[in-house]
């Protein structure tokens, strides 16, 4: 069965992308199993996703790339045995290596049973634009991909995406480049016909330099009930994380706190997340050398 790998830096889109995925499976009577890996513990995606049932496995607390490898291999084998899905997605966290991912489909016995892979790297073309947070991660990630989804382009001047898509070309010539708006990519690119065999060979035989995993940390803080809005986004801003994702029960009511280097968005939720989860924004910085 096909099997889509999902990555990209932090806050570029990458869960928003499966959304859509999981909106169209439904759509299309399709099975649908997703592994998403989040860096912190605290299951934030899943609440996203709606993920409550088999379909759904979480993996929290590390990267698959590999501290939790052993456990992605084990985890899609348990899949494939209960839920025997049309297709797979992993979303990996903002921090994995993907290429170090996709490996493990040539693990036994994942093998016997993965046909196709595609890796989709998500790129925040607002972050490429600013030139932040472009080091070792975000180009081991780029130069992994079989296709580059070049997310957020209306939050860029137009003028300036083909310079953009030269910065990706630079780190990698060969994979094309979509661009979109919140990560809306049609799943025909996503999940194409499978290729053969010798070609399948081929990308697995990749040469590769070695890869060295820079190291994250990821804090829990906690939020007082009744917070505003203002107050809550200048706390964010002033802990200079890379990333941040959670809810918070505001002055104005229960927003989702989506942020990405300077930029912090408050939205209302689709639907109410589990209760322990409100009052805690997962905040991810680059560890202290």
């Amino acid at each position: 069965m096909p099997a889509l790998l999902v990555s990209g830096f932090l806050g570029s889109g990458k869960t928003t992308l499966v959304r859509h995925l999981l909106r169209d499976a439904q759509a299309r009577g399709l099975r649908l199993a997703i592994v998403s890996n989040e860096f912190g513990e605290l299951g934030i995606d899943r609440a996203l996703l709606g993920g409550g049932d088999e379909t759904f496995v979480e993996l929290g607390g590390g990267c698959v790339c590999c501290r939790l490898s052993d456990e992605l291999v084990v985890t899609l084998e348990k899949l494939r045995e209960k839920v025997d899905p049309d297709r797979v997605v992993i979303e990996t966290s903002g921090v994995a290596l993907p290429y170090d991912v996709s490996l493990h489909f040539f693990r036994e016995p994942l093998t016997r049973w993965i046909g196709e892979d595609l890796t989709v790297i998500v790129v925040n073309a607002e972050q490429l634009a600013a030139g932040r947070d472009l080091d070792d991660t975000f180009e081991d990630q780029v130069s992994s991909a079989d296709l580059l989804v070049l997310n957020k382009v209306d939050l860029v001047p137009e003028a300036a995406l083909p310079g953009l898509e030269a910065r990706l070309r630079a780190l990698e010539p060969d994979a094309p480049i979509v661009r979109a708006r919140h990560s809306a990519v049609s799943p025909e690119l996503l999940f194409p016909p499978a290729a053969n065999e010798v070609d399948r060979e081929r990308r697995a035989a990749r040469a590769r330099t070695p890869h060295t995993h820079q190291e994250f940390e990821a804090e829990v803080r906690e939020l007082p009930r009744g917070v505003t809005s203002h107050a809550l986004e200048a706390e964010l801003r002033a802990a200079g994380a890379l990333r941040a994702k959670g809810f918070v029960e505001t002055a104005e009511g229960l927003r989702l706190v989506q942020g990405v280097g300077p930029r912090i968005e408050l939205v209302t939720p689709d639907s109410p997340p589990p209760r322990e989860l409100i009052g805690k924004v997962v905040l991810i910085r680059r560890a202290a050398p």
